[in-house]
């Protein structure tokens, strides 16, 4: 049907075709095979995909230099909302890095997450929602050996 045809159908100055004239008087028949073009096919395809509903738009990981206990607080803030957090223990005393990663040891088993050593005073604290695979041998003598590997 043309537009004019819809046109005046809908003022009422013509009476709109009976379907069943219409497809006689074109020749159309009841059982014809319709095409689809290849977006039609992807379209309703796509329609069957799973989605993660955690995943993360804006996944950030922090990094933090603490010189003091008094900053792990603000690393496992960060944790729990569910950042990364790459933590470089090297600016502080021995007791008191020892300290920190027993905190955030602690912070991260409560959430669920992960804690690896990366290197010498370097720790990664991760979420749930973050899988860490693989892992990172130490150099035994790193400064000593490290001449050697070059």
């Amino acid at each position: 049907m043309s537009v004019m045809n819809k046109f005046l159908n809908y003022l009422g100055l013509q009476e709109d075709e009976a379907p069943a004239d219409r497809d006689e008087r074109y020749g159309i028949e009841d059982e014809q095979e319709v095409e689809t073009t290849p977006f039609e096919t992807r379209k309703q395809s796509s329609r069957n995909n799973v989605v993660s509903i955690h995943s993360q738009k804006n996944a950030r990981v922090v990094l933090t230099e603490p010189r003091t206990y008094d900053e792990a607080q603000e690393i496992a803030d960060h944790l729990k909302t569910r950042r990364s957090v790459v933590v470089n223990l090297q600016r502080v005393r021995r007791d008191q890095a020892i300290r920190i990663v027993d905190f955030l040891s602690g912070t991260v088993y409560a959430l669920g997450g992960h804690i690896s050593k990366l290197g010498p005073n370097i720790f990664l604290c991760t979420p749930d929602s973050v899988e860490i695979s693989g892992t990172i041998s130490e150099m035994l003598g790193e400064e000593a050996d490290y001449s050697k590997m070059r």
